[in-house]
């Protein structure tokens, strides 16, 4: 059996500021944790080799404090998974994988100003403006500037890039301008710089926008220019209109795969093979949610793709219904799918059903989950022409549903695995005060 996982070097140093702003700390008002342990239980076979696999996952949250209440709060999430049957599965898996593992998703302390629209964090955070969706060991800032004019910016380490040679040469800075009009419109302009190894990665330049028009009407989208490359890697455009229980989403999006995977020296990126393919895909769809009552909804999904070097295109129409019951939490529903193209891959029929009951009055089981997902093929995937997946659990709540415990077993069979069974238990406590 492998080692624990210990502690993410590059964020122990979060310790020492939690110690220097454990007086502030000590005053909040509200202290949470939640504990997830995951136990899955499975089986390979590589080679003729059959293994049993059974890691065992901890998840950690910790707030201390609410976030965005002043003055100062902090807030951790982290996970960690050690294999108990001792085998190779992870090693042999990912590449420099081990039986041990863990991550640091996010630490960071957060100030907010009582007195000014100011708001810092400091630590391991995401970072979701404009062009940026990163998670960074670093310091943000947002700031008020007028009614009309507000501020974002950040600057530190990329987490994403610390497996490629280290963080030597790493960095990545950025921000966003925004003007705004409460209840009426905002428009921002981003920017990104991300170096690894002292050699650009990438750099980009966003505009967002939002519109709240009468009516129940509302617009947005947002376009991303590549630098690095000198072109458009992607736009998304979608309004939204509301009739009284009817609520219709047309939208746009568009990828240009040279300008969206050039990412110089960012060899992190996983399909970053795609770029020089010099192909652009359209997407045309829309949304249609009819909510009938408080029990009933109704749902219709349609896109149409278009792809202009493999000159081909493709469709997708779907219809949903789910049930919610007036009181608890149960709801049952389903899919019925459709994709329509002029590749073998791009032809199918995709059909779901779902259930979640409440079991309140049952002993030791207060809920019950089942998925059921079926995919037929209109041609043969070495040698099927179907996939099935099915899912099945169930769970309890104790200690005044501060405890639950879940388990379940997922069944999938395709033209990839004969069989797959797998099982898992998850027990989840929370402590708040």
């Amino acid at each position: 059996m492998g080692r624990w996982p210990s502690f993410p070097p590059q964020a122990c140093w979060l310790c020492f500021f939690l110690l220097l702003a454990g007086p502030a700390l000590a005053g909040a008002a509200e202290y949470r944790l939640v504990s997830d342990t995951l136990l899955r239980g499975f089986e390979t076979n590589v080679g003729g080799d059959e293994d049993l696999v059974l890691p065992l996952y901890q998840y950690l949250q910790a707030d201390v404090g609410t976030p965005g209440e002043p003055p100062l709060t902090f807030h951790l999430y982290g996970w960690g998974r050690v294999e108990l049957a001792g085998s190779d599965h992870f090693e042999r898996t990912f590449a420099g994988g081990d039986d041990t593992a863990g991550e640091l998703l996010y630490g960071y302390l957060e100030y907010v100003s009582p007195e000014v629209p100011l708001t810092a964090r400091l630590g391991r955070q995401y970072v979701f403006e404009g062009v940026a969706r990163e998670s960074i060991d670093g310091l943000r800032l947002d700031a008020g500037l007028s009614p009309w004019f507000s501020l974002c910016a950040y600057g530190g380490w990329p987490v994403g890039l610390d497996a490629t040679d280290g963080r030597s040469g790493d960095s990545i800075y950025g921000g966003r301008f925004t003007h705004h009009r409460r209840g009426l419109y905002e428009v921002g302009l981003s920017y990104k710089n991300v170096d690894n190894d002292s050699r650009q990665a990438e750099e980009l330049l966003g505009l967002d926008f939002s519109l709240l028009l009468p009516a129940g009407i509302s617009f947005f989208g947002y376009s991303t220019y590549n630098l690095e490359s000198s072109g458009w890697a992607e736009d998304y455009y979608e309004l939204r209109l509301a009739f009284d229980r009817l609520q219709l989403r047309p939208f746009f999006q568009r990828f240009d795969y040279d300008d969206y995977f050039a990412t110089g020296a960012n060899t992190g990126r996983p399909f970053r093979f795609l770029a020089g393919t010099g192909e652009t895909v359209n997407v045309f769809g829309t949304d249609l949610l009819w909510l009938q009552s408080e029990v009933w909804e109704w749902g219709l999904k349609a896109k149409h793709y278009d792809y202009d070097e493999r000159d081909n295109t493709a469709q997708f129409l779907s219809a949903l219904l789910t049930w919610s019951a007036e009181e608890g939490r149960s709801q049952a529903g389903g899919e019925l799918g459709w994709m329509n193209g002029d590749s073998a891959e791009n032809e199918y029929l995709l059909s779901r059903l779902f259930v979640y009951w409440d079991l309140p009055q049952t002993p030791l089981l207060d809920f019950a989950t089942a998925d059921l997902v079926y995919v037929w093929y209109d041609e043969t995937i070495h040698g099927d022409d179907d996939s099935f997946f099915l899912t099945l659990g169930g769970g309890t709540r104790l200690l005044q549903d501060r405890l639950e415990l879940k388990v379940a077993a997922d069944y999938s069979s395709d033209p990839y695995f004969d069989d797959d069974l797998r099982g898992w238990l998850l027990a989840t406590y929370v402590f708040s005060r």
